[in-house]
């Protein structure tokens, strides 16, 4: 074992250890998702199954994908909701006709739009 994956067990078994001592007695025990599976995620597989681990490195591994999976979510977003803002001149423009024929309702309007190409 080199001694960069003896330095990752360690730090491993002591982020266990300050979890357990957090833990009141009688819960089930909570890991931080993304700290614990960052930290083991460099590691072999074979290593993974000789550490002492709480949580089985299948675990670590799901808990390491949806940790990417939700920042590749959060970043692919788009930054706006809903529907984009209408051009302002085709705006003005439905205002100005709702404006001069008060009878057209947004249909009439609509299809004066379309036959004007707009």
């Amino acid at each position: 074992m080199s001694d960069r994956e003896k330095d990752v067990e360690i730090l491993a078994l002591r982020h266990q250890i300050g979890v357990l001592e957090r833990q009141p007695d009688g819960r089930r025990v909570r890991f931080v998702p993304g700290a614990f599976a960052s930290l083991l995620h460099g590691l072999p597989r074979e290593l993974l199954r000789g550490v002492r681990l709480l949580v089985r490195p299948g675990t670590v591994m799901r808990r390491h994908r949806d940790l990417l999976a939700r920042r590749h979510a959060a970043r692919s977003r788009p930054k706006r909701a809903g529907r984009p803002r209408t051009v302002r001149s085709i705006r003005v423009l439905v205002l100005r006709l709702a404006r001069e024929n008060p009878g057209w309702g947004y249909r009439h309007i609509h299809g004066e739009q379309v036959r004007r190409g707009g």
